[in-house]
Formats: C-alpha cells, sequence, structure tokens
C-alpha cells in the first residue's frame, strides 16, 4: 500500500462517516444536541489546525483574534468569513499557490491533490486536498447517491468534465470507491461528442444519468435529432445532478419521467447538502459541514427562511486547506431541521443563484442562472440561452436574453413578443428578447466544453 492510501484512512472514515443504511441508523439517531456535539469536536479540532496555517495566522492576527478566543462553535462569528477574491489575492501575493496552502513543509511531502476552479466567474483558482480529506469527500458524495436511491445494479452515465476541474474525477472516485455502480465517465460534449454519448447510453443500457442540468437537457435534444425518445429507447430512471429553479419537474419531463435529485457543492468544499426522496430541500451533512446563511453585504447570520449567501466550514477538511468560514457567494435559503424523513439535518432550498453574479435592474434582482427554468416553458424555444448586460447613456443598466429557437425559426415576432411577456411577468422586469437559430449560443455559452455554461456576459 503506497503512503497516500494509508493517509487516505479509508477504514476510519466509513465509520466517522457512515453511508447507507448505516447513515441513516447512526446520524438518523441523533438529537440536535449530540449533532452540535460532534460538530464542536470537530469544529474545535479543525481550528486548532487552522493556526499553523498562514492564511489564517495572517487574517485571524490581522483583526486581534488569538488562539483563545475560539472556545467552541458560539465563537464561530468571531471568525471573519473569506472569499474567492482572498484566495485569489493569497495567490497573487504568494505565487504559484498562495498561503493558504500548508502546513508549512507540504511541498516535501507531495501526497495531495491538486485541482483548480472551473473559472467561471474569473480566473482558475487552485484547489487543494490531503488524502483523507479528498476520501472523505469521495464518501460524503457516495452517501448522497445511496441517500437518493442509487443501486449496485444501476449503469451510471456521467457528464462531469474532466481536466484540471475537480468535477469529474471525484465522482468517478465516489461511484466506484463506494457504490459498486457500472460507470461510464463521458465528459463534456468536448471529451466525447453528445452523439456519442447517446449512443453509449443506448448500446450499454444506461439507466441513471449524473451531471450538471443545463448539459443533461441538451442530451435529450440530441437524442430526438438521431431518432431516439428520451424515456421510451432511452429508459433513465434516475438524474442527479445540479439543479437551479425548477430544474427537476423540467428534467423529470424531458426524460420520461425520471426521478430527479439536486444536491449541492462547490469545488473548495466538496458535497455539502443533497435532496433526499422526500424531494424536500436539500439535507445538509451537518457531521461534515456547518453551514450559515449570511447578508451578502454585511456577513452577518440572517434569520431561518431568508436568502442570502451559503456560508461554510468544512470539518474534516483540515490537513493542506483548512476551509473556515467560506462565502461561496451562492444563494440559497435555510430550511428547519426534521424534514419529512424524520432526520436531525437541516436543510437548504437548494441553489438560487450568485450574489456576485447577480444583475439589479430598476430595483429588481435577477439572476441569469434562472432564466433557463423560465424559457424552458415555452415550446418554441430549446432552452439555450446567455444573458448580455449593458449600461446605457443614462447610467441605468439593461439586459437582453440571447436564446435559441426550437427550429430555424429567429426571425418569428410572435415569439419574440411572447418570450418577452412570459419573462417580464416571472421575473418583474422587462428585458430585450433576441432570437437565435438552435446551436448560435454555443460559441458564448461554451455548453458543449463547461460544466457550467457561460449565462451572462457583463459589459458594463
Amino acid at each position: 500500500m503506497t503512503e497516500f492510501f494509508r493517509q487516505a484512512e479509508v477504514e476510519n472514515n466509513t465509520k466517522d462517516y457512515p453511508i447507507g443504511e448505516n447513515f441513516k441508523k447512526i446520524i438518523g439517531a441523533l438529537t440536535r444536541d449530540e449533532l452540535r456535539s460532534l460538530q464542536e469536536r470537530r469544529f474545535m479540532d479543525l481550528v486548532g489546525k487552522a493556526w499553523k496555517n498562514p492564511f489564517y495566522k495572517r487574517r485571524w492576527h490581522g483583526i486581534g483574534l488569538e488562539p483563545g478566543d475560539i472556545r467552541g462553535l458560539d465563537d464561530l462569528q468571531k471568525i471573519p468569513t473569506f472569499s474567492k477574491s482572498d484566495l485569489m489575492e493569497s495567490v497573487e501575493s504568494f505565487p504559484p499557490f498562495g498561503d493558504f496552502v500548508g502546513p508549512e513543509g507540504w511541498q516535501v511531502n507531495r501526497r495531495i491533490v491538486m485541482h483548480t476552479t472551473s473559472g467561471t466567474t474569473g480566473a482558475p483558482q487552485p484547489l487543494f486536498y490531503g488524502p483523507r480529506d479528498r476520501e472523505i469527500q469521495n464518501l460524503l458524495l457516495a452517501r448522497a447517491y445511496l441517500f437518493q436511491g442509487l443501486k449496485t445494479t444501476d449503469t451510471v452515465h456521467s457528464v462531469y468534465g474532466f481536466g484540471m476541474v475537480n468535477g469529474g474525477h471525484y465522482i468517478r472516485e465516489a461511484i466506484l470507491h463506494y457504490t459498486n455502480a457500472l460507470l461510464l465517465s463521458a465528459g463534456t460534449g468536448l471529451e466525447t461528442r453528445s452523439e456519442q454519448q447517446i449512443d453509449l447510453m443506448r448500446r450499454y443500457g444506461v439507466n441513471v444519468i449524473v451531471g450538471f442540468a443545463d448539459y443533461i437537457m441538451k442530451l435529450a435534444e440530441v437524442a430526438r435529432q438521431m431518432g431516439l425518445e428520451p424515456g421510451v429507447d432511452l429508459k433513465i430512471r434516475m438524474i442527479s445532478g445540479h439543479m437551479a429553479g425548477d430544474d427537476g419537474p423540467s428534467l423529470s419531463e424531458t426524460w420520461g419521467g425520471a426521478e430527479c435529485f439536486d444536491w449541492y457543492g462547490v469545488g473548495d468544499t466538496g458535497i455539502i447538502a443533497a435532496e433526499g426522496p422526500d424531494h424536500n430541500g436539500l439535507y445538509i451533512w451537518e457531521d461534515a459541514h456547518i453551514v450559515e446563511i449570511i447578508d451578502p453585504d454585511t456577513a452577518e447570520p440572517v434569520a431561518e427562511g431568508v436568502s442570502g449567501n451559503i456560508c461554510d466550514t468544512v470539518l474534516f477538511k483540515d490537513s493542506v486547506y483548512p476551509i473556515i468560514r467560506f462565502d461561496t457567494k451562492d444563494v440559497s435559503t435555510m430550511l428547519p431541521a426534521q424534514g419529512d424523513l424524520g432526520l436531525p439535518l437541516r436543510r437548504l432550498a437548494g441553489f438560487q443563484g450568485r450574489s456576485d453574479n447577480m444583475v439589479k435592474l430598476r430595483g429588481i434582482n435577477v439572476y441569469p442562472t434562472g432564466i433557463g427554468v423560465i424559457l424552458r416553458e415555452i415550446r418554441q424555444l430549446n432552452g439555450e440561452y446567455f444573458c448580455r448586460v449593458r449600461t446605457d447613456k443614462t447610467g441605468a443598466d439593461s439586459m437582453s436574453v440571447v436564446c435559441e429557437t426550437a427550429t430555424q425559426r429567429s426571425n418569428n415576432i410572435q415569439i419574440k413578443k411572447r418570450t418577452e411577456t412570459v419573462l417580464r411577468q416571472k421575473l418583474g422586469v422587462g428585458v430585450e428578447v433576441i432570437l437565435v437559430d438552435p446551436g448560435e449560443t454555443a460559441k458564448i455559452t461554451q455548453i458543449n466544453a463547461r460544466q457550467k455554461p457561460i449565462r451572462l456576459v457583463d459589459e458594463r
């Protein structure tokens, strides 16, 4: 056994972070007080290790914070939040990896995994995992898939990309290490052409798809172009991926009634929360994460039921790159514990947009990622789009939505007017609609190459 796998502590991890039936028996049996006690122990261990990390030492000493000031979870909010911009400043000041990578001497002990973010909101950010961190991340994702009903007899088609991003790698590791399902790692449309992906799904009897909703929706369109009917010729029973708004019902209908599940996480943290079989919010893996919903402007916690930024503390990620109060800039709402499944876990309402990718139009907050759900209501459109934001001569912001028609009917004034009417009703503010023929937005959205298509072109 190599040193990497020894340090991964696989056997201990499954005891500390149970999956499958053990998850329901062990975590499901905890009271809220017992869960908080578990979090407290893991949190204090994490903080002790974070004090050895140059990034935290620099930031915490800078505001007068000393090791003895953090004595438990009641002191969590004494710790300042940080975001990707702080990490990128660290990279710029301490190239090439930043000073958030530690502890000192890690360069000698190179048993680490490196990825980068996708660069959706700017330059790619380096991501690091130690062996144990990485394996627990995989384990918690497998927990979600099993929780949602993945079976050992399933054949799974993954459209998560590979390359430097974390996505495809850890999805593959989670499924292969902990579920025993058969996996087809197709990747993005750039890695395996969409038509070839459909042929693979048909040929090998795929019945589960995992990935981002946008591309899974596109695959259904490609299947129809190839003369295959999703749900009939391609019998998909389950889809698990990343949804926005009402993506789940739309995906289910498109794929012939497949049961759709949402889950949430970011590259830095791994999976944070997952929708369960009750389809009533995303259950937070609170044995592994402390999640807060904070005000985007003040970083102060908001009341339950109020939307704000997801702020995460990762209780297991304590070696190379600890994460304490990371402001993801992703917007959601906290739901109370004790959902329909009787688990002691709080829930997230799901991904509702990005606070740093929001457009304010005449006092109305508009999230470009949420527009796709609205467009799918219009059968003359195929659901592909991007938003362009500009500032006019008066200094006011305006937005146009460039969307593809289902067939080559981009000059149809009636479709344009109807789309503008629907968007005005749903968004509460008027936007210009520009129709283009099928496939014409791809050069902007890069839907065939990216895990997260570009939905906003900001020209302000």
